[in-house]
C-alpha cells in the first residue's frame, strides 16, 4: 500500500534522514523541541547550524516520554516555519490612513495601543472587545497572559479554531459526562474512527505505529467512517464508507442495531448509567435498513461492525472534523457516544477515559449545559460552548448597528481572516472595527486587516508550551526552550501583554514591588504575598497570570519567566488530582506543587506529571448524579428532523470537503509554500469516475464554484474518492511576498464556504459538506 512509503523500514513512522558526516562532532548543536503542527507535539531535537538559525536536522526526541523518538515528516520540516519566506514583522507595525503600515518604536506602539483599547471600553464597555485566538497547535504559553491583558480591559467574549471545530463535542461531552474523553488507542481491542484519518491528521500518540499495530494483530479490529479510502481506511477491518454529510443516518442506524439487537451491556449500564429507557424508546423504532441505504453503506457491513464493537473489550474512540465540521455535528457525536457507552466503554482497560488536564480547554462550564441559563452571543444570541463564541457568527456580531456589537477585537496566534468560514465576510467585520491588534510572528491575512501589528517571537525563540494533554494512564507535559535565538525587534507574548497593562495603570509599581520582593525570599513566602494581594486587592485577579510573569517570573532558573503562569497551574492541578501526583513521583503534602512545577521547568524533554488509575475516569465524571447521562432530550428529537439528505442537485452536483489534512498541509504558520515535499499537495481531489465523466485527468485545471466564491484550481484523480465528493487541503491560500509582488499559494478554503452553514446547536460549520461545481477550464 501506499501508505507504507511514508515511513520508516522499522515502522517508527519518522522518515530517513541523512546521517552527519563521519568523524563530525555537532553534539553541542543539538536542541530540545517539540514539533508544533498538531496536537500530539512530539518531541524533537532540532540541529542548528554554524549560522545559529538554520535547522540543518530534526529527529524524534527518544527522551520525550509520550513520542519517544516518534515524529512523521511534517515535523522534518520545522525549518521552513523558523526560516522559511513568510513576511515575518520584526518591528510594530501602525496602519496609515491610506491602508499601509509604517514601523514605530515599542514605547510608542505598546502606548497608542492601551490608548485605543482604553478608549472602547471607556465608550462602549470592555465586553465590546472580542479576543480570537490565544494558542496555535504548540502556542498556549502566551494566551495565558492575552487572557489576562484582555480581561484587565473588562473584556468578556472570545473565541479561538476550537470553536469551529469542537464545541457541539464539549456540549454532548459535558451533559454526558462532565468532562472531556479520550481513547486509550495503545490498549484497545477495537479502534473505532469517526471523520478522523490519524495518519495524516494524527492526534494519537505515535500515530502510525499505534495503527500499525492494531491493524497487524489479529485480535483486534479497526473501524472507520470516512467517505473517502483514507491511509486510515485502508487498513481498517471495516470502512464505512458514508456517502458526504450523512453520518447522521450511519449512526444512528449503528445505535438502533445495539439497542435492537440487544447488544447492549444492560447490567454495566444498571450500574453506571441513567437515561437508557429514554434511549431505548427512541432508537427502537429507527429503520435501520432505511437509515443504512440513506448513509450509503451496506447494512450487512454497519451490523457487522456495529456487532464487532459491542463485542469487544474495550473500544477507543476518536471523532474528528470530518464530523464536527459537517452536517448534523452536534447530534453525530452524541450519536458516536451513545455507540461506545450502551457497550460499557468508559473507564475500562483499553476504553475511554477522562484523563487529567494542565488547564481544561474543552470543557464546557455548568451554566453553559443548562439551556435557560446557557450564555449567549450578545447580537445573534447563539450559545457559547467551552467560553467560546462560535467563530461563524462573529461577522454577525460586528456587522450591525446593534448597541452591543463588538467594537475591537484582539488577535493572538489565530489568522480568522484565513481560517473563519466566508472570508470576504470576515475580512469586511474586520474592517467595520474600531481597533484591531494582531499579534503574531508574521503578516498574515488578518494582520493586513489590522490597526497595530506586534511582532512576536517564533515558538522556538521563547519558552512555550501546549496544553493538549490528553495521555493516559500516564499524562505528559513538555514545557520547551529557546533553540535559536530571537532578532531583535520582536518580543515574548508575556512581555507584550504585561507592557500594555502597565500601559494602562493597570498593574503599577505598587502592585508588583512587595511580590518580586517576597519571590526572592523563597517560594512559601511568596505564595503568602501572592494570595494575600489579590485578596485585599480582587481586581489583580483578573490579570494574576501576568503578575506572575512581572515578579515570579524574574526567579525562576533557565530564564524561564514566561512560565510563571504555570505556577498557578500546577497549584491548581495537584489540589485537583493528589492521588495522580503523587503516582507520578511528586509526594504529596504543600509542597508537592512546587515539586511538579519545579520539575516541569528542569525537564526539557517533558515529564509524566500525572500517573492516574482507571477509577480517575469515574472520579472526574461530573455529573450531577455521579452517573453517564444517556439522554439528550435535545438530540434525540433531532432524529425526528434530520431533513433532505445533501446530495447532488442540478446546480450544485457536488459536496465539498474544504480543509482535508495531508502529508504536507498545516495551518497558516506555514506560510512556505517549499515545505510540500511532495507535488500535488494543494490540488483538488476529485472521484475517477467524475473525472472521467467530466473529462478532466491529473493536473488540469476546473474551476470550482460555490454559492459564496470561485477559485481555479489543478485537480488531482483519486480512486479512494466517493462520486460527487470533492476535497480541498487545508492551509492552501497563505500569501506572501516574492520579488517584490505579493502572491497566494494555492486557493483558500474559506474563500468558498458560507457562514450561515452552520450547525444549529453549536455554531459549528459545515465545511465538509459544502454544495458546489466543477466547470472544466
Amino acid at each position: 500500500m501506499t501508505i507504507l512509503d511514508e515511513t520508516a523500514p522499522d515502522g517508527t513512522g519518522i522518515e530517513p534522514e541523512p546521517q552527519p558526516d563521519a568523524g563530525t562532532d555537532r553534539a553541542s548543536t543539538w536542541r530540545t523541541s517539540a514539533c508544533i503542527l498538531c496536537e500530539c507535539n512530539c518531541g524533537v531535537e532540532i540541529r542548528i547550524g554554524t549560522d545559529g538559525h538554520t535547522f540543518e536536522r530534526v529527529r524524534g526526541d527518544k527522551a520525550h516520554p509520550a513520542s519517544r523518538g516518534y515524529t512523521c515528516e511534517k515535523a522534518l520540516r520545522l525549518d521552513h516555519y523558523q526560516n522559511g519566506r513568510g513576511e515575518r514583522v520584526l518591528n510594530p507595525l501602525r496602519r496609515r490612513d491610506d491602508g499601509t503600515y509604517e514601523e514605530v518604536d515599542w514605547d510608542t506602539a505598546v502606548r497608542e495601543v492601551a490608548e485605543r483599547l482604553a478608549a472602547v471600553r471607556d465608550e462602549y464597555g470592555g465586553d465590546k472587545i472580542v479576543y480570537y485566538g490565544g494558542g496555535g497547535q504548540g502556542n498556549h504559553l502566551g494566551g495565558a497572559y492575552g487572557g489576562a491583558m484582555h480581561r484587565g480591559f473588562g473584556g468578556r467574549f472570545r473565541s479561538s479554531a476550537i470553536a469551529q471545530e469542537k464545541s457541539g463535542e464539549v456540549w454532548v461531552n459535558g451533559v454526558m459526562f462532565g468532562n472531556a474523553v479520550r481513547g486509550e488507542f495503545d490498549e484497545c481491542e477495537v479502534a473505532f474512527f469517526v471523520g478522523k484519518n490519524p495518519w495524516m491528521s494524527h492526534g494519537v500518540p505515535r500515530a502510525r505505529t499505534t495503527l500499525k499495530a492494531i491493524a497487524n494483530d489479529d485480535a483486534r479490529s479497526m473501524v472507520v467512517i470516512d467517505p473517502r479510502v483514507t491511509e486510515t481506511a485502508e487498513l481498517a477491518d471495516f470502512h464505512l464508507q458514508v456517502s458526504p454529510g450523512r453520518d447522521a443516518w450511519l449512526l444512528s442506524a449503528m445505535v438502533a442495531i445495539v439497542v435492537q439487537e440487544g447488544l447492549s451491556a444492560t447490567t454495566w449500564l444498571a450500574e453506571h448509567a441513567s437515561g437508557f429507557e429514554a434511549v431505548v424508546e427512541r432508537f427502537s423504532t429507527i429503520d435501520i435498513a432505511a437509515h443504512c441505504r440513506i448513509s450509503g453503506v451496506d447494512e450487512d457491513l454497519v451490523r457487522r461492525a456495529t456487532r464487532r464493537i459491542a463485542s469487544a473489550s474495550s473500544v477507543a474512540v476518536f471523532e474528528d472534523l470530518g464530523t464536527q465540521m459537517n452536517r448534523h455535528s452536534t447530534l453525530v457525536s452524541y450519536l458516536e457516544k451513545l455507540v461506545w457507552t450502551l457497550t460499557g466503554n468508559f473507564a475500562n482497560h483499553g476504553g475511554q477515559q477522562i484523563p487529567s488536564s494542565m488547564v481544561p480547554l474543552v470543557k464546557a462550564s455548568t451554566a453553559e449545559l443548562d439551556p435557560d441559563r446557557a450564555p449567549r452571543s450578545p447580537v445573534a444570541g447563539e450559545r457559547i460552548l467551552g467560553g467560546l463564541v462560535p467563530c461563524n457568527v462573529i461577522p454577525e456580531e460586528i456587522l450591525t448597528d446593534h448597541p452591543d456589537r463588538y467594537r475591537a477585537m484582539i488577535v493572538e496566534s489565530g489568522n480568522p481572516a484565513h481560517s473563519i468560514a466566508d472570508s470576504a465576510r470576515m475580512r469586511e467585520a474586520l474592517r467595520a472595527l474600531d481597533f484591531v491588534l494582531v499579534i503574531d510572528v508574521f503578516m498574515t491575512e488578518t494582520a493586513r486587516e489590522a490597526h497595530y501589528v506586534l511582532p512576536a517571537t517564533t515558538q522556538f525563540e521563547k519558552f512555550e508550551s501546549t496544553f493538549f494533554n490528553f495521555e493516559f494512564p500516564k499524562n505528559v507535559f513538555q514545557l520547551r526552550r529557546p533553540v535559536v535565538e530571537a532578532p531583535a525587534g520582536p518580543l515574548g507574548e508575556p512581555e507584550i501583554h504585561a507592557r500594555i497593562l502597565e500601559a494602562a495603570g493597570l498593574i503599577t509599581d505598587d502592585d508588583v514591588a512587595p511580590l518580586r520582593a517576597a519571590a526572592e525570599v523563597g517560594r512559601t513566602e511568596f505564595a503568602e504575598a501572592f494570595g494575600a494581594a489579590l485578596a485585599a486587592t480582587p481586581s489583580l485577579g483578573v490579570v494574576a497570570p501576568v503578575l506572575l510573569y512581572r515578579t515570579l517570573g524574574p526567579t525562576l532558573p533557565h530564564g524561564a519567566s514566561a512560565a510563571a503562569a504555570l505556577w498557578a497551574v500546577t497549584r491548581r492541578m495537584t489540589q485537583m488530582n493528589p492521588m495522580g501526583v503523587q503516582r507520578a513521583g511528586f509526594g504529596d503534602g504543600p509542597d508537592a506543587a512546587d515539586r511538579l512545577f519545579d520539575a516541569i521547568i528542569d525537564s526539557p524533554s517533558g515529564l509524566v506529571i500525572t500517573d492516574d488509575d482507571h477509577d480517575a475516569s469515574w472520579r472526574r465524571l461530573a455529573t450531577p448524579d455521579g452517573l453517564v447521562q444517556l439522554a439528550m432530550p435535545e438530540l434525540l428529537s433531532e432524529l425526528d428532523d434530520l431533513g433532505v439528505p445533501p446530495g447532488p442537485t442540478e446546480e450544485w452536483p457536488f459536496l465539498l470537503s474544504a480543509g482535508e489534512r495531508r502529508s504536507f498541509t498545516a495551518n497558516t504558520i506555514f506560510r512556505d509554500p517549499a515545505w510540500r515535499r511532495r507535488a500535488g499537495q494543494h490540488a483538488l481531489r476529485i472521484a475517477t469516475v467524475d473525472a472521467e465523466r467530466l473529462g478532466v485527468a491529473d493536473r488540469d485545471r476546473v474551476r470550482i464554484v460555490t454559492e459564496r466564491g470561485e477559485a481555479t484550481i489543478e485537480v488531482a484523480v483519486d480512486g479512494g474518492m466517493h462520486p460527487g465528493h470533492l476535497s480541498l487541503p487545508n492551509g492552501t491560500g497563505t500569501d506572501r511576498v516574492h520579488d517584490g509582488a505579493r502572491v497566494i499559494d494555492g486557493v483558500a478554503p474559506n474563500e468558498l464556504t458560507g457562514s450561515f452553514h452552520r450547525d444549529r446547536f453549536a455554531g459549528t460549520p459545515w465545511h465538509k459538506s459544502v454544495p458546489a461545481r466543477l466547470e472544466p477550464v
